[in-house]
């Protein structure tokens, strides 16, 4: 028997571990920074026990910062609460092959508490709620996220020793849809998206973009929650396969003063019937109702969700005029200086989100979108016309600037409360003052090479 690829049922993985081929099964969630996170068991003890009972973990998981420290301010975990358990709970449509990794299947988890109510902060329990407002409409969300990232030809260890710096990109000029230049990553590339397609994902393709050394690996579109669990899986393994391969890749969401690593979030509904939403051969431009009242909802209630779209310091250096990363909440025809991009027709017409940049956390960026969305069909909104021409000349409301003005445009928001909870909120408004405190009191290289000798 060869060893499984693709989703795989409990039965299957018995089989492959009777016949030696799985002996390790990872058993994940997605943290507040985006991160999988979780354990790699035993296949026997995943079989015999982590199957039925799920596997604990410590709940500081959800309220630690990126350097995994301990800090205060979370209600749901604290020394004063001795940091206790919480449970991974295998959601086993997502039991797959990990083809990337020797004798190794993997399961996405949902968490509860140890009296079995779920976590409410955890980034895929917040998508799943919103999902179940759509399912109360007989609606369902459909998403297909377009990754970018870089390549260095540096490994990961010596990036770090370096402190990321004077690493070699993986191409010396602008390789947009060029195919010489990102020729020299294929092997890495062809990797990747054969490791993928073996955990069960539906690869579409790869192209070079501006950056040095950039690139976007697609996906084929699926249910909401199901691509941000593969968006999680691909992020975490492309790591490490490039990792194997001598090299370093980073999601960040502007790496240096070139063009920024965007994550576009395409999103579009269905009927229980698997009816096209958001199309309506009658209407004008071919859109339904139901997609302008939720395209106008975005417009009107994104800015103070940004939060949950650009979660870090960082992901605000990416908004600059003329950097395809969008500054305008305006929405336009295939208009890509538009935050809001619609695109398609028919069954495929679709909204793109160009505000999200590598370093999104998928479920949030997600469950914002439709509770912005949602907004706007049970406010009835009206939508504005399409914009034309060059929305960074425009005079536009714009998308938040800072991490400071997201946050504080998140803690006034009655949508953000209504939608996702009051702990919810209070939860990642205080990872985004704990991001701010940790960048306010850093000094920076920039802070030392005009300070050190010239001030």
């Amino acid at each position: 028997m060869t060893a499984p690829t693709g989703h795989l049922t409990l039965d299957d993985l018995r089989a492959a571990v009777a016949d030696g081929h799985v002996d390790t099964v990872i058993v994940a969630f997605t943290d507040m920074q985006g991160r999988l996170v979780g354990k790699r068991v035993s296949a026997r003890l995943f079989l015999e026990d982590v199957a039925e009972h799920g596997a604990e973990c410590c709940n500081y998981l959800l309220a630690v910062d990126v350097e995994m420290n301990t800090v205060d301010g979370y209600a749901i975990s604290s020394w004063e609460r001795g940091y206790g358990d919480m449970r991974m709970v295998p959601d086993f449509t997502t039991l797959r092959a990990a083809p990337w990794l020797p004798g190794t299947a993997m399961v996405t988890a949902d968490l509860e508490w140890l009296d079995d109510s779920p976590v409410e902060e955890s980034p895929r329990r917040i998508l799943q709620r919103q999902v179940g407002r759509l399912a109360e409409r007989g609606l369902a969300p459909y998403s297909g996220n377009e990754l970018e990232f870089i390549v260095f030809d540096d490994d990961f260890r010596t990036a770090w020793r370096r402190g990321y710096r004077d690493l070699t990109p993986a191409s010396d000029y602008n390789v947009d849809y060029a195919l010489h230049a990102s020729t020299r990553m294929e092997p890495l590339l062809r990797d990747i998206r054969r490791a993928m397609d073996g955990a069960g994902m539906y690869t579409e393709g790869v192209k070079g973009e501006c950056n040095l050394g950039q690139q976007e690996i697609a996906f084929r579109y699926d249910r909401s929650v199901t691509t941000c669990d593969h968006h999680s899986i691909y992020k975490s393994a492309s790591k490490e396969i490039a990792d194997a391969h001598g090299k370093s890749i980073t999601f960040m969401a502007k790496f240096d003063q070139r063009e920024g690593n965007s994550c576009h979030i395409h999103l579009s509904l269905r009927g229980d019937d698997g009816s096209a939403a958001f199309a309506d051969p009658a209407a004008p431009h071919g859109m339904s109702t139901l997609f302008t009242q939720f395209l106008a909802g975005l417009l009107r209630h994104l800015r103070e969700l940004t939060l949950l779209l650009a979660p870090n310091i960082n992901s605000y250096k990416r908004y600059a005029d003329g950097s395809f990363a969008p500054t305008a909440m305006a929405w336009g025809f295939d208009n890509r200086t538009c935050a809001l991009r619609v695109v398609g027709h028919g069954s495929g017409m679709r909204v793109e989100c160009r505000i999200p940049g590598g370093d999104v956390n998928p479920y949030l960026a997600t469950a914002a979108l439709i509770a912005a969305g949602l907004a706007g069909v049970e406010e009835g909104l009206e939508l504005e016309p399409a914009f034309e021409g060059n929305a960074y000349a425009s005079d536009a409301p714009r998308v938040p600037s800072t991490l400071r003005d997201a946050a504080a445009l998140f803690e006034a928001s009655d949508l953000a409360r209504a939608a996702f909870g009051e702990d919810v909120v209070a939860h990642y408004l205080n990872a985004a003052r704990v991001e701010l405190a940790a960048f306010d009191a850093a000094v920076t290289d920039w802070e030392r090479v005009r300070g050190f000798e010239r001030l």
